[in-house]
């Protein structure tokens, strides 16, 4: 079991160094989402099995599909049809492709009766951490919200301002 921690925190590692490398924005999406759920994998292996899933659901989820959003929107930089066809190129794919699988047969791995696992004794509900998020931890989850707000609408912003200066 250690050595998928091992494996999963390499991952996590590779995913997130090609996060800061990569030149083309979707390009670093992809790598962004490789992360996440190997830092999922990471929680699930720790027998935080509830903060894995919040993990996938929130951040994995909502958070990328609003990341593409604002890439959609802002549009800058080459026509579509050019930006599509680099996107799609089998190159771009394989990297985030060869990470994710090896996340999810981790994940398929630890979640399965035949790996022998032991049950951890003291498993998060969803009580504990919805009491902690809206108790002692509420100013920070709305600090967070605000500072994600304050980054999408500098963001637009940013963008309108390049695409009218073309």
């Amino acid at each position: 079991m250690h050595a998928l921690a091992l494996l999963a925190a390499c991952v996590t590692i590779v995913g997130a160094i090609m996060v800061i490398t990569r030149r083309v924005a979707v390009h670093a999406v992809l790598y962004l989402v490789v992360t996440l759920l190997a830092l999922a994998t990471v929680l699930v292996m720790l027998g935080a099995s509830f903060a894995a899933m919040l993990e996938i659901i929130i951040y994995a989820g909502a958070i990328m599909v609003l990341f593409v959003f604002v890439i959609m929107m802002l549009n800058l930089g080459q026509p579509d049809s050019a930006r599509e066809k680099e996107w799609l190129r089998p190159r771009a794919w394989l990297g985030p492709g060869v990470l994710a699988t090896i996340v999810c047969a981790e994940l398929l791995y630890c979640t399965s009766p035949l790996s022998g696992a032991a049950p951890v004794p003291a498993a998060i509900t969803v009580h504990d951490v919805g009491a902690d998020l809206f108790g002692r931890y509420v100013l920070v989850v709305e600090l967070v919200s605000y500072l994600l707000l304050a980054g999408l609408v500098s963001a637009f912003y940013i963008g309108r301002n390049r695409a009218g200066g073309r």
